[in-house]
This record gives structure tokens, sequence and C-alpha cells, in this order.
């Protein structure tokens, strides 16, 4: 059962990077501005991070192994509507479709973590966890490279193709080797939460893709921030007075979890930098005009060996947080990153 939910979660992950190798050549193959192109990688994310609340609010409602098929479901169609969308086309708005499509089954891992919660003794649960919360960075870091092969030896067009074939293996394995869970919640779905909490995400992605185009301080740019900070506050007010609420705030501002989140933020920031330079590094540095090949741009290649790791330590980092607490476990990882960082 572990093994093919982080199987899924690997196969989502893979997903959502499958186009980094190539972002630096987005704009020319897709006619578009840096800017604009650059949404074929904002609009997985962005829907990912609306479907993650959503879904996991209705696992709880209807069941966790319910949604997760339904997210699997998600998965294949979106590749394999999303591949042929974007395989056949050169132009930016069925591109971004077909991303959008792609980035509905985030809610893969955390409703994995949920149904380990209600299937595994307690002895097992930490290891269980450690690997399916890496899954997310193992298939990204391991997907790297092959996209980036794939993207530097054949058509780009074939990524989209390759991904489709990726879903229904995950989608096959589930309802034979996962068992449904009966721990349901009930209640009423909250739909006011979840729209206020898409337009608010929508505005601020907007704001912070269009801003190097249109300036920082033009009235557009200024416009959406204002939105999402609107939005994100009468969200947060709604969620705190409404009893199906989509998200629980006020166990998010507790300081454990609090804390926990930012530095999970702070983590996640240091990946975002090392592929971005990884990507964009390479033509500059080189002083000509001379298209930088994806694999010459080591996206992948940087990447890889430390989804590689991240596999391998997810007992250990089990073990230590087994007999010293998931709080030295934190402390001591975030003293290795600054070490390497340094």
């Amino acid at each position: 059962m572990v093994a093919v939910l982080a199987l899924a979660g690997i196969v989502v992950s893979t997903m959502q990077t499958l186009v980094i190798p190539i972002v630096p050549e987005l704009p020319r193959l897709l006619d578009a501005s840096a800017s604009d192109a650059a949404w074929a990688v904002t609009a997985t994310l962005l829907a990912a991070a609306v479907a993650t609340p959503v879904v996991g609010r209705l696992g709880d409602m209807y069941g966790k192994r319910r949604m997760l098929l339904t997210s699997l479901v998600l998965l294949v169609v979106g590749s394999l509507v999303g591949s042929v969308v974007c395989a056949l086309s050169d132009s930016l708005a069925p591109t971004i479709a077909g991303r959008v499509l792609q980035g509905l089954a985030a809610a893969v891992v955390p409703l994995g973590i949920s149904i380990m919660r209600d299937q595994l003794p307690g002895d097992r649960l930490a290891g269980a966890t450690a690997l399916m919360s890496v899954s997310l960075d193992v298939g990204g870091a391991l997907g790297l490279p092959a996209a980036a092969f794939i993207a530097d030896n054949f058509d780009w067009h074939v990524l989209f193709w390759t991904s489709a074939a990726l879903g229904p293996v995950a989608l096959a394995l589930v309802p034979l080797i996962v068992p449904a869970s009966r721990a349901r919640s009930g209640g009423r779905f909250d739909l006011v939460g979840s729209l206020g909490l898409s337009a608010a995400l929508v505005s601020l992605l907007l704001a912070v893709s269009k801003g190097a185009d249109r300036g920082w301080t033009s009235s557009t740019t200024l416009g959406l921030d204002a939105a999402a900070v609107v939005l994100l506050l009468l969200w947060g007010w709604f969620e705190l007075r409404t009893e199906r609420r989509l998200v629980d705030l006020r166990a998010t501002a507790r300081r454990q979890v609090l804390f926990t989140d930012l530095a999970s933020i702070a983590l996640r920031l240091l990946d975002v930098r090392d592929v971005a330079g990884a990507a964009a590094a390479p033509p500059a540095a080189r002083g000509d005009r001379v298209r930088a090949r994806p694999v010459d741009a080591a996206v992948g290649l940087v990447m890889a060996p430390q989804g590689l790791v991240m596999m391998a330590m997810a007992p250990l980092s089990a073990a230590i947080s087994k007999s010293r607490g998931p709080k030295a476990t934190l402390m001591l990882g975030a003293l290795i990153v600054a070490a390497a960082t340094a």
C-alpha cells in the first residue's frame, strides 16, 4: 500500500515538473512573452493549490480512497487530454489549458498520508509518511533529467505524449492494493470558501507573473495585489465564522503548525532557487546567442541527486523522529541545508 501511494505521488510530481527543462525555450516555442509562457508552469501549480484543500475536504466527507481514485482519474484524463492538446498545439492558450488539467491531481499526496494514518499501525506510520512526503520531490527530481533528455533529443511535444502513459499505472494499482477508509466527517462542502481561495490565488499569481512586463507599480499590478489582499482577508474572515469551513485557520495559526509551515516554505524556496538558477544561467554565462540545450541548462542533472538522497534518507529521518522527536529532525535537516547552501 505504501509503495502504491508513493508511486502515485511520484507520478503527480512528474506531471507538475514536466516542462521545467524547456522553460527558457517556451517563449520561442509558443510565440509568447516570457511572463505569459511561464504560465505553462504557473497554471499547473495554481490548479494544484486550489485542488488540494478542496479534494482533501471532499475526502473527509465522502471517503479518502474514493477521492484518491477521483484524483487519479483526473490525472489520467488530464494527461490524455492535456497531452493531446499540448502535443498538437504550438500556441499558448491550449498549452495552458492542458497544464491546468494536469495540475488537478495534486491532492494525491495529502490523501495518501491520510489513508496511511487510517490504515497503518503507529510504529510504521512515521516511515511511511516520510516516504509519501518526499514522493513529490523525488518524482520531480527524477523526472527532470528524463524530461530534459526527451526535450533535448526529440520534439518538445513528446514530453506530453510520454506523460499520458504514467497515470493509468497508478490508477490500476490503487483499487487492487489500497483499502477503503471508513473514517468520514460528513457535513456540507464549503463552496464559498473554495471560490474565494481560487479568486485570491489567481489574483496574486497574475500580479506576480505579469509584474515584470507591466511594471510593479502599474495600476494593473497594484490592482491585482490589492484584490488578492482583500480577497484573502474576506476569505479568512468567512472561514473563521463558518461551520463547514474549507480550511481550519485556527489550527493553522497554532504555533507548532505555523512555524512548521513557515519552515517548509523556506526550504521550498531553496528548491525553486536551484531550479531557476540552473534553468537560467547558461546562455548568459556563455555570452553568445546560441540556444542553450535543456541538458546543457542542467536543470534535471542538478536536481536528480537531491531526489535520490531524499528517497534514501526518508527511513533515517523517520527513525530520528521516532527516537528524538520530529522537532529534532526538522532542526537537523535545516542545519544540513544551511551548511550545503553555505
